[in-house]
């Protein structure tokens, strides 16, 4: 029975997710994403024209699902300190739920491929650094927060979520990106 249209796609993104939680980081060729999904590299052409084409699929991935839920829940509190840290903890949740996208995002999975592929990444990092500055001005309107600089604190937020991706991956996936953020979150929020 033939697949359908759109199914080997993302088996292909989701075979390519799988092979960069490897611990040990190792590149992911398209010789090897093709012997994994038995298959020629040719067939994995078919669907991609380029590799980068097949991280892009990737990012993609993580921007809906990332901004889906932070829309959602910008939508459903109109408490500033409580959105920043719900975003925060669906950010660092969803790093832990998907080990090989976070080697996405901490670039990792991305040295030796395209520049255009770091620079999409790293435009997300400031689409939710952003996020997080709207989140704590709303915070401050709201007296929740002292008088604080809302973009230092976002991007101290944003060091703060990047570090613990990057320990997440250099730990060989053991070090959970939300340990101790209970915890930290307060300390990270109220500063």
């Amino acid at each position: 029975m033939a697949a359908k249209p759109g199914e080997r796609r993302l088996q292909i993104l989701q075979t390519l997710a799988s092979m960069l939680e490897a611990p040990r980081g190792a590149r992911v060729t398209t010789a090897a994403l093709a012997a994994k999904l038995d298959v020629s590299e040719a067939a994995l052409y078919r669907h991609f024209a380029s590799k980068a084409q097949m991280f892009e699929g990737l990012i993609e991935f993580i921007e809906t699902t990332l901004f889906t839920l932070i829309n959602r829940i910008v939508a459903e509190s109109s408490d500033g300190v409580l959105q920043a840290q719900q975003i925060v903890a669906v950010v660092l949740g969803f790093a832990e739920k998907n080990p090989g996208m976070t080697r996405v995002l901490i670039g990792e999975a991305l040295v030796n491929e395209d520049n255009r592929l770091q620079t999409r990444i790293n435009q997300l990092h400031d689409r939710l650094e952003a996020t997080l500055k709207q989140s704590l001005r709303l915070a401050a309107s709201q007296q929740e927060l002292s008088e604080t600089d809302a973009a230092a604190q976002a991007n101290l937020m944003m060091s703060f979520v990047a570090g613990r991706w990057h320990q997440f991956a250099k730990s060989g996936f053991k070090r959970e990106p939300m340990e101790f953020w209970v915890a930290q979150g307060r300390a990270l929020i109220r500063g």
